[in-house]
């Protein structure tokens, strides 16, 4: 458990004795002030949490769904606004984009970019003709898929004739 102010400032008083003389009524005083500018900064620290935990309902207050918008993605974690959520950001809130999109119940492979961006993207890789290619693999992975069943049943055949 952590220290209370008072024995902070009594440990910041101590340590100040012992390396330069001080009377009662220095020590008293340091200790008054030491402790004094500890709540000080304790105040401040509480209140910038709690400016922080205002930001945060209005990001949860959306749904994930209405997070991705036409030219923004709004972070689900702190609320900032970007183009797209990057492994970096993420990483600030400790996550993976994997774990964000998991967190937050999108499908594995939704672009985490606001849909501009995306469409831009997708027009990009149509202009590319990458849609050609993925067909081309796709039917290259079902033939080999259909080859594969077909030997599969032939040496089931050959294993039943064996056996009788």
């Amino acid at each position: 458990m952590g220290k209370t102010l008072v024995e902070m400032a009594a440990d910041i008083v101590q340590s100040q004795s012992s390396s330069t003389g001080m009377n009662v009524e220095e020590i008293t005083l340091s200790l008054q002030s030491i402790y004094e500018k500890l709540q000080s900064l304790q105040q401040n620290e509480v209140q910038r949490n709690e400016d922080v935990h205002e930001v945060l309902p209005e990001a949860v207050g959306i749904s994930p769904e209405k997070s991705i918008l036409k030219n923004k993605i709004i972070c689900m974690e702190c609320g900032q606004e970007f183009k797209m959520l990057s492994p970096k950001h993420l990483s600030t809130h400790d996550l993976t984009t994997r774990d964000y999109r998991k967190k937050y119940g999108f499908k594995l492979r939704q672009p985490l970019c606001c849909r501009a961006l995306s469409a831009e993207r997708k027009k990009a890789g149509k202009k590319r003709g990458i849609p050609e290619n993925l067909k081309k693999a796709i039917e290259g992975k079902k033939k080999r898929s259909a080859a594969k069943a077909t030997k599969s049943t032939t040496n089931k055949k050959t294993l039943a004739k064996a056996k009788k």
